[in-house]
């Protein structure tokens, strides 16, 4: 009865401090003709995309797109507003650490979503890097 009550007590939480943030995701979009882009499954079976448009090695332009729980598209969004702007170096930066800092309230059982959201925004850069 107890692991019952710790979900909907989760479940209550996030319906409060999230749900503004699960709809006004600014970078929140599939993109046309980018620099670079990744796509990785997780292990949860929720889905992460990335797309970059890279410049003078700067982050000019970034989306990413979710198939997942709304706090698969929270993390993307957050990992999305660290890295535009950013240097590649910097960008590299980044980890589930500083973003699950951005997501107030994200559940514990969730925070696998922030590792998926940053190891996607990686992957992207890693094909930017290895292109000849």
């Amino acid at each position: 009865m107890e692991n019952t009550g710790r979900k909907i007590k989760e479940e209550t939480l996030y319906s409060q401090k999230m749900e503004a943030s699960a709809v006004n995701l600014k970078y929140y979009g599939r993109m046309n003709a980018p620099t670079s882009s990744a796509h990785i499954k997780g292990p949860c079976g929720d889905e992460m995309e990335f797309y970059l448009i890279i410049e003078d090695e700067t982050i000019k332009e970034i989306s990413f797109y979710s198939k997942g729980c709304a706090l698969s598209r929270i993390c993307g969004s957050m990992t999305a507003e660290l890295a535009m702007g950013k240097r590649i170096e910097e960008a590299l930066d980044i980890s589930p650490k500083k973003v699950i800092a951005l997501v107030d309230g994200l559940p514990e059982s969730h925070r696998h979503c922030s590792i998926l959201a940053v190891n996607t925004l990686y992957k992207a850069i890693a094909e930017y890097t290895l292109k000849p």
